[in-house]
Protein backbone atom coordinates (compact mmCIF):
# COMPACT_ATOMS: atom_id res chain seq x y z
CA UNK A 1 0.00 0.00 0.00
CA UNK A 2 3.20 2.16 0.47
CA UNK A 3 4.47 2.05 -3.16
CA UNK A 4 4.44 4.62 -5.28
CA UNK A 5 3.37 2.37 -7.85
CA UNK A 6 0.18 1.66 -5.52
CA UNK A 7 -0.36 5.24 -5.06
CA UNK A 8 -0.14 6.02 -8.54
CA UNK A 9 -2.85 3.34 -9.72
CA UNK A 10 -5.17 4.69 -6.98
CA UNK A 11 -4.79 8.33 -8.49
CA UNK A 12 -5.05 6.59 -11.82
CA UNK A 13 -8.47 4.86 -10.61
CA UNK A 14 -9.42 6.33 -7.27
CA UNK A 15 -10.48 9.61 -8.46
CA UNK A 16 -14.22 10.26 -10.02
CA UNK A 17 -14.60 11.32 -13.53
CA UNK A 18 -15.50 14.88 -12.45
CA UNK A 19 -12.06 14.99 -10.32
CA UNK A 20 -10.18 13.50 -12.66
CA UNK A 21 -11.05 16.20 -15.86
CA UNK A 22 -11.05 19.12 -13.21
CA UNK A 23 -7.67 18.27 -11.71
CA UNK A 24 -6.34 16.00 -14.63
CA UNK A 25 -2.47 16.96 -13.40
CA UNK A 26 -3.28 16.42 -9.69
CA UNK A 27 -1.72 13.88 -7.00
CA UNK A 28 -4.67 15.06 -4.60
CA UNK A 29 -6.73 11.73 -4.03
CA UNK A 30 -9.86 13.20 -3.54
CA UNK A 31 -12.54 10.41 -3.30
CA UNK A 32 -16.03 9.79 -3.49
CA UNK A 33 -17.79 10.06 0.23
CA UNK A 34 -18.97 6.41 -0.03
CA UNK A 35 -15.27 5.60 0.25
CA UNK A 36 -15.16 7.42 3.36
CA UNK A 37 -18.11 5.71 4.55
CA UNK A 38 -17.22 2.60 3.86
CA UNK A 39 -13.56 2.52 5.01
CA UNK A 40 -15.06 3.61 8.45
CA UNK A 41 -17.77 0.82 8.25
CA UNK A 42 -14.71 -1.65 7.39
CA UNK A 43 -13.23 -0.39 10.59
CA UNK A 44 -16.01 -0.95 13.09
CA UNK A 45 -17.32 1.50 15.45
CA UNK A 46 -15.12 3.99 13.96
CA UNK A 47 -16.29 7.87 12.56
CA UNK A 48 -14.31 10.40 10.58
CA UNK A 49 -14.60 14.56 10.91
CA UNK A 50 -16.29 15.80 7.77
CA UNK A 51 -14.31 19.85 8.48
CA UNK A 52 -16.28 22.44 7.71
CA UNK A 53 -13.78 24.39 5.95
CA UNK A 54 -15.01 27.87 6.90
CA UNK A 55 -11.39 29.19 5.83
CA UNK A 56 -8.33 28.05 4.05
CA UNK A 57 -6.57 27.13 7.62
CA UNK A 58 -8.99 25.29 9.03
CA UNK A 59 -9.00 23.13 5.58
CA UNK A 60 -5.26 22.82 6.07
CA UNK A 61 -4.66 21.87 9.87
CA UNK A 62 -7.55 18.91 9.22
CA UNK A 63 -5.87 17.86 6.27
CA UNK A 64 -2.50 18.04 7.92
CA UNK A 65 -4.48 15.85 10.56
CA UNK A 66 -5.84 13.30 8.71
CA UNK A 67 -2.33 12.37 6.98
CA UNK A 68 -0.83 11.96 10.17
CA UNK A 69 -3.51 10.02 11.91
CA UNK A 70 -3.63 7.98 8.87
CA UNK A 71 -7.04 8.65 8.52
CA UNK A 72 -9.96 8.99 6.00
CA UNK A 73 -11.38 12.65 5.88
CA UNK A 74 -14.15 14.88 4.49
CA UNK A 75 -13.79 18.43 3.92
CA UNK A 76 -17.25 20.17 3.81
CA UNK A 77 -19.37 23.59 3.65
CA UNK A 78 -22.79 23.61 4.19
CA UNK A 79 -25.18 26.32 2.03
CA UNK A 80 -25.38 28.29 4.59
CA UNK A 81 -21.88 28.71 5.15
CA UNK A 82 -21.33 29.98 1.46
CA UNK A 83 -23.20 33.18 2.53
CA UNK A 84 -20.90 34.34 5.13
CA UNK A 85 -17.23 32.43 4.32
CA UNK A 86 -14.94 32.84 1.35
CA UNK A 87 -15.20 29.13 1.14
CA UNK A 88 -17.77 27.72 -0.77
CA UNK A 89 -19.30 25.37 -3.05
CA UNK A 90 -17.51 25.87 -6.27
CA UNK A 91 -14.23 26.90 -4.57
CA UNK A 92 -13.66 24.10 -1.79
CA UNK A 93 -12.07 21.43 -4.05
CA UNK A 94 -9.44 24.27 -5.56
CA UNK A 95 -8.87 24.79 -1.78
CA UNK A 96 -7.96 21.22 -1.09
CA UNK A 97 -6.63 20.19 -4.36
CA UNK A 98 -3.75 23.03 -4.27
CA UNK A 99 -3.17 22.04 0.18
CA UNK A 100 -3.16 18.29 -1.07
CA UNK A 101 -0.43 18.95 -3.74
CA UNK A 102 1.52 21.16 -1.70
CA UNK A 103 1.69 19.72 0.95
CA UNK A 104 1.89 15.81 -0.18
CA UNK A 105 -1.50 14.79 1.36
CA UNK A 106 -1.57 11.22 0.53
CA UNK A 107 -4.92 10.05 2.58
CA UNK A 108 -8.49 9.75 0.70
CA UNK A 109 -10.42 13.06 0.99
CA UNK A 110 -14.11 13.61 -0.24
CA UNK A 111 -15.57 17.19 -0.81
CA UNK A 112 -18.64 17.47 0.81
CA UNK A 113 -21.70 19.83 0.10
CA UNK A 114 -23.26 20.00 3.67
CA UNK A 115 -27.41 21.09 4.12
CA UNK A 116 -27.67 21.62 0.58
CA UNK A 117 -31.38 23.17 1.98
CA UNK A 118 -34.67 22.70 0.24
CA UNK A 119 -37.01 24.35 2.07
CA UNK A 120 -40.24 24.32 -0.26
CA UNK A 121 -40.99 22.88 -3.61
CA UNK A 122 -40.21 26.03 -5.14
CA UNK A 123 -36.70 25.91 -4.44
CA UNK A 124 -36.15 22.54 -6.46
CA UNK A 125 -36.10 23.65 -10.10
CA UNK A 126 -33.07 26.05 -9.34
CA UNK A 127 -32.01 22.87 -7.77
CA UNK A 128 -31.76 20.54 -10.37
CA UNK A 129 -29.87 23.46 -12.44
CA UNK A 130 -27.43 23.94 -9.51
CA UNK A 131 -26.14 20.51 -8.25
CA UNK A 132 -24.57 19.42 -11.79
CA UNK A 133 -22.85 22.27 -11.57
CA UNK A 134 -21.36 21.45 -8.16
CA UNK A 135 -20.51 18.19 -9.66
CA UNK A 136 -18.46 19.96 -12.50
CA UNK A 137 -16.66 22.20 -9.56
CA UNK A 138 -15.54 19.46 -7.62
CA UNK A 139 -18.20 18.47 -5.28
CA UNK A 140 -17.88 14.13 -4.43
CA UNK A 141 -20.30 14.01 -1.89
CA UNK A 142 -24.08 15.80 -1.07
CA UNK A 143 -26.28 16.32 1.51
CA UNK A 144 -29.80 16.94 0.70
CA UNK A 145 -31.86 18.57 3.32
CA UNK A 146 -35.39 18.87 3.03
CA UNK A 147 -35.88 18.03 6.46
CA UNK A 148 -37.70 22.11 6.78
CA UNK A 149 -40.22 20.76 5.04
CA UNK A 150 -43.33 18.23 6.36
CA UNK A 151 -42.02 14.64 5.75
CA UNK A 152 -43.85 13.40 2.40
CA UNK A 153 -42.35 16.89 0.59
CA UNK A 154 -39.10 15.71 2.24
CA UNK A 155 -38.76 12.14 1.00
CA UNK A 156 -40.18 13.32 -3.03
CA UNK A 157 -37.85 15.98 -3.18
CA UNK A 158 -35.38 13.80 -2.15
CA UNK A 159 -36.41 10.98 -4.78
CA UNK A 160 -36.84 14.09 -7.54
CA UNK A 161 -33.25 15.62 -6.92
CA UNK A 162 -31.68 12.28 -6.98
CA UNK A 163 -31.60 12.02 -10.77
CA UNK A 164 -29.02 14.94 -10.68
CA UNK A 165 -26.51 13.40 -8.50
CA UNK A 166 -24.21 11.05 -10.32
CA UNK A 167 -24.36 6.91 -8.81
CA UNK A 168 -21.34 6.68 -7.10
CA UNK A 169 -21.24 10.50 -5.28
CA UNK A 170 -21.89 10.47 -1.56
CA UNK A 171 -25.22 11.00 -0.53
CA UNK A 172 -27.15 11.92 2.95
CA UNK A 173 -30.38 12.74 3.75
CA UNK A 174 -31.96 14.50 6.54
CA UNK A 175 -34.95 13.99 9.24
CA UNK A 176 -35.68 16.58 11.18
CA UNK A 177 -33.93 19.82 11.34
CA UNK A 178 -31.21 20.45 13.92
CA UNK A 179 -32.99 21.98 16.93
CA UNK A 180 -31.43 20.97 20.05
CA UNK A 181 -33.30 19.30 22.03
CA UNK A 182 -37.25 20.16 20.41
CA UNK A 183 -38.82 18.32 17.09
CA UNK A 184 -36.75 15.45 17.94
CA UNK A 185 -36.80 12.57 14.99
CA UNK A 186 -37.93 9.09 15.89
CA UNK A 187 -37.94 5.70 14.05
CA UNK A 188 -40.88 6.68 12.21
CA UNK A 189 -40.49 9.82 10.54
CA UNK A 190 -36.44 7.87 9.80
CA UNK A 191 -37.77 4.64 8.53
CA UNK A 192 -40.32 6.70 6.26
CA UNK A 193 -37.48 8.25 4.31
CA UNK A 194 -34.69 5.71 4.36
CA UNK A 195 -38.00 2.89 3.13
CA UNK A 196 -39.49 5.22 0.83
CA UNK A 197 -35.99 5.85 -0.85
CA UNK A 198 -34.88 2.43 -0.95
CA UNK A 199 -38.31 1.68 -2.75
CA UNK A 200 -36.66 3.92 -5.97
CA UNK A 201 -33.58 2.69 -5.52
CA UNK A 202 -32.11 5.51 -3.88
CA UNK A 203 -29.76 4.37 -1.27
CA UNK A 204 -28.54 6.72 1.07
CA UNK A 205 -24.58 6.52 2.73
CA UNK A 206 -25.74 8.46 5.78
CA UNK A 207 -28.63 9.59 7.72
CA UNK A 208 -28.39 12.62 9.71
CA UNK A 209 -30.92 13.24 12.72
CA UNK A 210 -32.24 15.78 15.16
CA UNK A 211 -31.00 14.20 18.18
CA UNK A 212 -30.45 16.70 19.89
CA UNK A 213 -27.43 18.64 19.16
CA UNK A 214 -27.27 22.29 17.57
CA UNK A 215 -25.69 24.09 15.65
CA UNK A 216 -23.16 26.67 16.96
CA UNK A 217 -22.69 27.22 20.25
CA UNK A 218 -23.93 24.47 22.02
CA UNK A 219 -25.55 25.95 25.52
CA UNK A 220 -28.08 23.81 26.76
CA UNK A 221 -26.14 20.90 28.10
CA UNK A 222 -28.36 18.31 26.57
CA UNK A 223 -26.44 17.32 23.77
CA UNK A 224 -26.41 14.38 21.79
CA UNK A 225 -28.97 11.50 22.74
CA UNK A 226 -27.00 8.70 22.06
CA UNK A 227 -29.95 6.22 23.51
CA UNK A 228 -32.54 7.81 20.71
CA UNK A 229 -29.67 7.39 17.97
CA UNK A 230 -28.99 4.00 18.55
CA UNK A 231 -32.70 3.21 18.16
CA UNK A 232 -33.03 4.61 14.83
CA UNK A 233 -29.80 3.20 13.78
CA UNK A 234 -31.11 -0.38 14.41
CA UNK A 235 -34.19 0.13 13.24
CA UNK A 236 -32.70 1.20 9.52
CA UNK A 237 -30.08 -1.26 10.10
CA UNK A 238 -31.33 -3.26 7.26
CA UNK A 239 -31.34 -0.77 4.80
CA UNK A 240 -27.22 -0.04 4.90
CA UNK A 241 -27.68 3.40 5.72
CA UNK A 242 -24.56 5.14 8.49
CA UNK A 243 -25.68 8.03 10.97
CA UNK A 244 -23.89 11.40 9.84
CA UNK A 245 -23.69 13.37 12.93
CA UNK A 246 -24.53 17.10 13.05
CA UNK A 247 -23.59 19.64 15.45
CA UNK A 248 -20.56 17.43 17.25
CA UNK A 249 -19.27 21.12 18.89
CA UNK A 250 -20.73 21.31 22.22
CA UNK A 251 -20.33 17.76 23.06
CA UNK A 252 -17.63 16.79 25.21
CA UNK A 253 -15.23 13.47 24.50
CA UNK A 254 -17.43 10.99 26.26
CA UNK A 255 -20.36 11.85 24.36
CA UNK A 256 -18.78 11.83 21.32
CA UNK A 257 -17.11 8.17 22.07
CA UNK A 258 -20.55 7.04 23.35
CA UNK A 259 -21.54 7.75 19.43
CA UNK A 260 -19.12 6.11 17.93
CA UNK A 261 -19.35 3.41 19.91
CA UNK A 262 -23.23 2.66 20.41
CA UNK A 263 -24.19 3.83 17.10
CA UNK A 264 -23.32 3.21 13.41
CA UNK A 265 -22.32 6.78 12.60
CA UNK A 266 -19.58 7.17 10.50
CA UNK A 267 -19.47 11.05 9.81
CA UNK A 268 -18.98 13.83 12.69
CA UNK A 269 -19.56 17.24 11.20
CA UNK A 270 -17.11 19.83 13.33
CA UNK A 271 -17.69 23.72 11.80
CA UNK A 272 -17.81 26.17 14.91
CA UNK A 273 -14.98 24.91 17.07
CA UNK A 274 -12.75 24.78 14.11
CA UNK A 275 -13.36 28.14 13.31
CA UNK A 276 -12.57 29.29 17.16
CA UNK A 277 -9.63 26.78 17.11
CA UNK A 278 -7.64 28.15 14.30
CA UNK A 279 -8.33 31.83 15.21
CA UNK A 280 -6.60 31.33 18.81
CA UNK A 281 -9.75 31.64 20.93
CA UNK A 282 -9.81 28.93 24.16
CA UNK A 283 -12.10 25.88 23.63
CA UNK A 284 -12.75 23.62 26.24
CA UNK A 285 -13.03 19.92 25.76
CA UNK A 286 -16.77 20.48 24.32
CA UNK A 287 -14.92 22.91 21.19
CA UNK A 288 -16.84 25.26 22.80
CA UNK A 289 -15.75 28.65 22.94
CA UNK A 290 -15.04 29.64 26.39
CA UNK A 291 -16.45 33.13 27.23
CA UNK A 292 -15.95 35.59 30.10
CA UNK A 293 -18.27 37.26 32.45
CA UNK A 294 -19.43 39.55 29.78
CA UNK A 295 -19.89 37.12 27.12
CA UNK A 296 -16.58 37.91 25.22
CA UNK A 297 -14.16 35.25 23.87
CA UNK A 298 -11.34 34.51 25.49
CA UNK A 299 -8.03 34.73 23.09
CA UNK A 300 -5.31 32.58 23.47
CA UNK A 301 -1.82 34.76 23.92
CA UNK A 302 0.80 33.47 21.12
CA UNK A 303 -2.08 30.93 19.28
CA UNK A 304 -3.97 31.65 16.46
CA UNK A 305 -4.32 35.12 15.10
CA UNK A 306 -2.02 37.92 15.73
CA UNK A 307 -3.34 40.17 18.94
CA UNK A 308 -3.44 43.42 17.17
CA UNK A 309 -5.81 40.98 14.33
CA UNK A 310 -7.79 39.66 17.26
CA UNK A 311 -8.58 43.52 18.21
CA UNK A 312 -9.10 44.17 14.79
CA UNK A 313 -11.65 41.13 14.58
CA UNK A 314 -13.52 42.38 17.85
CA UNK A 315 -13.60 45.96 16.94
CA UNK A 316 -15.43 44.80 13.38
CA UNK A 317 -18.27 42.29 15.98
CA UNK A 318 -18.57 45.15 18.32
CA UNK A 319 -19.38 47.76 15.50
CA UNK A 320 -21.56 44.67 13.38
CA UNK A 321 -23.41 44.15 16.73
CA UNK A 322 -22.36 40.33 16.00
CA UNK A 323 -22.01 38.63 19.46
CA UNK A 324 -21.45 34.52 20.33
CA UNK A 325 -22.35 32.32 17.33
CA UNK A 326 -22.62 35.38 14.97
CA UNK A 327 -18.90 35.95 15.42
CA UNK A 328 -19.19 33.39 12.09
CA UNK A 329 -19.58 36.51 9.71
CA UNK A 330 -16.40 37.28 10.32
CA UNK A 331 -14.68 34.48 8.20
CA UNK A 332 -15.83 36.16 5.07
CA UNK A 333 -14.52 40.05 5.51
CA UNK A 334 -11.51 38.57 7.16
CA UNK A 335 -10.20 35.98 4.94
CA UNK A 336 -7.77 37.93 2.67
CA UNK A 337 -6.54 40.43 6.07
CA UNK A 338 -5.74 36.68 7.70
CA UNK A 339 -3.53 35.71 4.77
CA UNK A 340 -1.55 39.18 4.95
CA UNK A 341 -0.82 37.99 8.48
CA UNK A 342 3.02 36.66 8.67
CA UNK A 343 4.11 33.31 7.96
CA UNK A 344 4.46 32.60 11.39
CA UNK A 345 1.36 33.74 12.42
CA UNK A 346 -0.49 31.57 9.55
CA UNK A 347 1.01 28.35 10.74
CA UNK A 348 0.56 28.35 14.34
CA UNK A 349 -3.43 29.12 12.83
CA UNK A 350 -3.12 25.92 10.77
CA UNK A 351 -0.92 23.68 13.37
CA UNK A 352 -3.15 24.51 15.87
CA UNK A 353 -6.08 22.92 13.97
CA UNK A 354 -4.29 20.03 12.93
CA UNK A 355 -3.38 19.50 16.82
CA UNK A 356 -7.29 19.55 17.53
CA UNK A 357 -8.29 17.52 14.89
CA UNK A 358 -5.92 14.90 15.19
CA UNK A 359 -6.90 14.48 19.22
CA UNK A 360 -10.40 13.97 17.90
CA UNK A 361 -9.30 11.08 14.74
CA UNK A 362 -7.08 9.71 17.27
CA UNK A 363 -8.51 9.12 20.84
CA UNK A 364 -11.91 10.01 20.49
CA UNK A 365 -13.37 8.98 16.82
CA UNK A 366 -11.00 5.89 16.58
CA UNK A 367 -10.40 7.07 13.42
CA UNK A 368 -6.93 6.14 12.36
CA UNK A 369 -6.06 3.82 10.02
CA UNK A 370 -9.18 4.41 7.82
CA UNK A 371 -7.25 6.06 5.07
CA UNK A 372 -5.44 2.91 4.53
CA UNK A 373 -8.88 0.99 4.56
CA UNK A 374 -10.09 3.17 1.97
CA UNK A 375 -7.52 3.11 -0.25
CA UNK A 376 -7.60 -0.89 0.11
CA UNK A 377 -11.22 -0.68 -1.02
CA UNK A 378 -10.58 1.67 -4.38
CA UNK A 379 -8.01 -1.17 -4.98
CA UNK A 380 -9.91 -4.26 -4.75
CA UNK A 381 -13.29 -2.80 -6.33
CA UNK A 382 -10.44 -1.31 -9.47
CA UNK A 383 -12.98 1.54 -9.40
CA UNK A 384 -13.88 5.11 -7.99
CA UNK A 385 -17.44 3.60 -7.59
CA UNK A 386 -17.46 1.59 -4.75
CA UNK A 387 -21.18 0.81 -4.88
CA UNK A 388 -24.05 1.28 -2.04
CA UNK A 389 -23.82 -1.04 0.78
CA UNK A 390 -27.99 -1.04 0.35
CA UNK A 391 -30.05 -3.09 -1.92
CA UNK A 392 -33.46 -2.58 -2.68
CA UNK A 393 -36.29 -4.13 -0.29
CA UNK A 394 -39.22 -2.22 -0.88
CA UNK A 395 -41.59 -2.31 -3.58
CA UNK A 396 -42.17 0.70 -5.12
CA UNK A 397 -45.48 0.20 -6.45
CA UNK A 398 -46.54 0.79 -2.87
CA UNK A 399 -44.32 4.06 -2.29
CA UNK A 400 -46.23 6.04 -5.50
CA UNK A 401 -46.70 9.73 -4.94
CA UNK A 402 -50.03 9.50 -3.87
CA UNK A 403 -49.48 6.56 -1.60
CA UNK A 404 -46.41 8.86 0.26
CA UNK A 405 -48.47 11.34 1.35
CA UNK A 406 -51.33 9.07 2.72
CA UNK A 407 -48.36 7.06 4.73
CA UNK A 408 -47.20 10.74 6.24
CA UNK A 409 -50.27 11.41 7.35
CA UNK A 410 -50.15 8.28 9.70
CA UNK A 411 -46.29 9.25 11.36
CA UNK A 412 -45.31 9.73 14.94
CA UNK A 413 -43.72 13.12 14.58
CA UNK A 414 -42.99 15.93 16.33
CA UNK A 415 -41.27 18.67 14.37
CA UNK A 416 -40.42 20.94 17.53
CA UNK A 417 -41.07 24.80 16.67
CA UNK A 418 -40.96 26.92 13.91
CA UNK A 419 -37.60 29.16 12.69
CA UNK A 420 -34.78 29.63 11.36
CA UNK A 421 -32.40 26.60 12.14
CA UNK A 422 -29.63 27.30 9.60
CA UNK A 423 -26.16 27.46 10.73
Amino acid sequence: MGTNADFEKLIRIGRPPNISKRFPNSQALIVSGKVIDQALVAKGKAMTIAANGRNSFVIRGALMAAQRADAALLIEIARSESNYCPVNFYNIALHVDYICNELGITIPVAIHADHYGIKSEADIPFAKMEIPSMFDAGITSIAVDASHMPDDKNLLANIELSACIPKWAGLETEVGEIKGDQGLSTVDDASFLIKGLNAHGIFADWIALNNGSSHGLEASGQGIQVELTAQIHEAIKQYGVSGAQHGTSGNNSDKLRAITAGTNTTKANVATALQMVSWGVEVNDFGNAIQDSDGNFIKVAGQGVSGEMWQRMTAYATEKGWKGGNYKNLNLPFENLLLAQERAVRERMSDRVEEFVYNMLTRVFNADGTATLAKELILKAGSYDLGSKGQQLENQDEWTKELIVERAKTLDVDKGPEGDFDD
